[in-house]
């Protein structure tokens, strides 16, 4: 819950805006500021304050208790013109509060923690947990001094500026060590712990020989990813409350899923008692990995307890973001986001250069020239499958004639994706436009390098004879001069020679051109392949210089 705490009428103001936008997450706290302060610091996660930085240090000082448990703090000016991150910029999660209250108010974020002033993700913010010099080895790669990366578990990590070699070590692993002095830990969630357990055994007994088994295999219970056994035992108390103990999620499975993992330790007991001839070790390994404990039992007589332990490799990260038409401002946050997330990113050279600025400090670049997609969709595939944050990019809206399709079929389910939308083409020309896509529409490439013309034409016809609204991408190049009048030829044989069509080059970029004209007066000759070209369909019109197909509404006919 986030408190929101103003003092005067201006504050007010703004702190209804925001409880407004947020009336599930924010809690509003009236009378005497002081009073208010105190208790939304004991109350909420997170504050915002609509008072002077210096008033709110002075309220603050008496309540801190330390950086692991102190609330984050956001201050907004009166003039809603500021948005400080004050207290708990990471752990608090105050600098990403602030840059929200920012795009709620129209406030400038103020974030002056050191790793987010320079671009670089915070040791603590990665989402693992992490032991050690954080703030030293933090310092180091500010100051650019060299910082190893150990990975004896792969994960996929945001980029960082680190060396084969330094003074400085960030290490990921699961293995039960003690961080150097000039060292950071980073837990990965890599382990499995299967467990099998007899009805009414006691949460001490699963508690104990799960920790006795990490203990003994010198394994971090830090990295413990879930608790694993069969849908039988999903509700078995003593189960549930290792679990929870734990801190980490208890996962079942069926019967008939676990007896058909092959394991090195079956049992005729629990097939009689559950279906299965393992628990513990099959539903640590029902979804693959490395089994590091095998089988054992808990030390009670009789043993009501079984578990094992297998570590899972990283699961790489694939990321198809599209990058919209080529404004800045048409580039979406989320893949934006994506781009600072990503420690490889994979793109055609010119649409890498709109965003390197967006990069950080550490992200490796593989770009490559036009006409090799498919090489480009196996490499981002390849990447992931090494471990890696991997963002692939394209133009527009990634899944629409860009990379999105060729690098999911390369892609099998060893690998995480996420589609990050864009602005497409179409879309960003038929805004400039007017309202041409208001109706039922199509978009077709008319490049036929990857598509026979015959299947081009059949699906140009088809458009035709169902009176829609058509958006040619790809229209027309130098070695490919034809297919567009031949195209507009087949739409004439069903729609007026008046027929709008817009012709839009360059859609949101600095030397955009847009213009509407007909069906019989386009010039082909006037198009090429930075240019979308929108035919309307019989009811498009052009209407004070815009282009318009009517939605149909009822309440927009003709009275009779």
């Amino acid at each position: 819950m986030i408190g929101l705490i103003s003092a005067t009428a201006a504050g007010a103001a703004a702190r209804d805006r925001l409880a407004a936008a947020w009336p599930e997450r924010t809690r509003v706290y009236e009378g005497p500021v002081g009073e208010a302060v105190r208790a939304a610091f004991a109350e909420c996660e997170q504050l915002v304050c609509f008072l002077a930085t210096g008033a709110v240090v002075r309220l603050l000082a008496p309540l801190l208790a330390g950086k692991a448990a102190d609330p984050g703090v956001v201050c907004v000016d009166e003039g809603g013109r500021f948005a400080v991150s004050l207290l708990g910029g990471h752990g608090g999660g105050a600098n990403a509060l602030a840059r929200e209250v920012g795009a709620v108010l129209g406030a400038e974020p103020v974030v002056t923690t050191a790793t987010d002033a320079a671009g670089l993700p915070g040791l603590d913010t990665l989402g693992l947990p992490y032991e050690g010099a954080v703030a030293a080895v933090s310092r180091a790669l500010l100051d650019g001094e060299p910082v190893a990366l150990e990975a004896e578990v792969a994960w996929p990590l945001p980029p960082l500026p680190v060396a084969p070699e330094g003074a400085y070590t960030i290490r990921v692993t699961d293995r039960a060590v003690t961080a150097g002095e000039r060292e950071v830990l980073l837990r990965p969630p890599s382990l499995v712990v299967g467990v099998g357990a007899s009805k009414g055994a006691p949460a001490e007994e699963v508690l104990g020989l799960v920790e006795e088994a990490l203990r003994e295999a010198g394994l971090s219970p830090r990295s413990v990813a879930e608790l694993a056994t069969v849908d039988a035992k999903a509700e078995e108390p003593g189960v549930v409350a290792a679990a929870e103990r734990l801190g980490v999620p208890l996962v079942t499975y069926s019967a008939g899923e676990l007896a058909a993992v092959e394991v090195p330790n079956p049992s005729e007991a629990p097939l009689a008692a559950v279906g299965t001839p393992s628990v513990a070790e099959a539903a640590a390994l029902v979804r693959g990995g490395e089994l590091l404990v095998p089988k054992r039992k808990s030390d009670a007589r009789p043993a009501m307890a079984t578990c094992a332990v297998v570590r899972r490799p990283g699961r790489g990260r694939l990321a198809v973001v599209g990058l919209g038409p080529g404004a800045r401002d048409l580039l979406t946050p989320r893949a934006a986001a994506e781009l600072r997330r990503a420690s490889v990113l994979v793109g055609l050279d010119q649409y890498v250069d709109q965003i390197r600025d967006l990069l950080r400090p550490g992200t490796r670049v593989l770009e490559s020239g036009l006409g090799a997609e498919e090489e480009r969709a196996r490499t981002a595939v390849a990447q992931a499958r090494e471990g890696h944050a991997v963002a692939l990019i394209g133009s527009g809206d990634a899944g629409v004639y860009a990379m999105a399709s060729p690098a999911l079929a390369e892609a099998s389910d060893d690998i995480d994706v996420v589609g990050v939308p864009g602005v497409t083409a179409a879309l960003a020309a038929g805004a400039v436009l007017g309202a041409p896509l208001g109706h039922d529409h199509v978009s077709i490439s008319l490049s036929d390098l990857h598509t026979p013309w015959e299947v081009i034409e059949r699906r140009v016809r088809a458009a035709a004879e169902s009176d829609l609204v058509v958006t040619f991408y790809n229209p027309r190049s130098r070695g490919r001069d034809w297919q567009l009048p031949k195209a507009l030829g087949i739409l004439a044989g069903h729609r007026d020679a008046g027929t709008p069509v817009g012709v839009v080059r360059n859609a949101s970029r600095a030397d955009e051109s847009a213009r509407i004209t007909t069906l019989a007066a386009l010039d082909p000759a006037t198009v090429d392949m930075m240019t979308v070209v929108t035919v309307g369909n019989t009811a498009t019109r052009n209407i004070a210089g815009r282009m318009v197909t009517p939605r149909g509404y009822r309440w927009q006919e003709d009275p009779k």
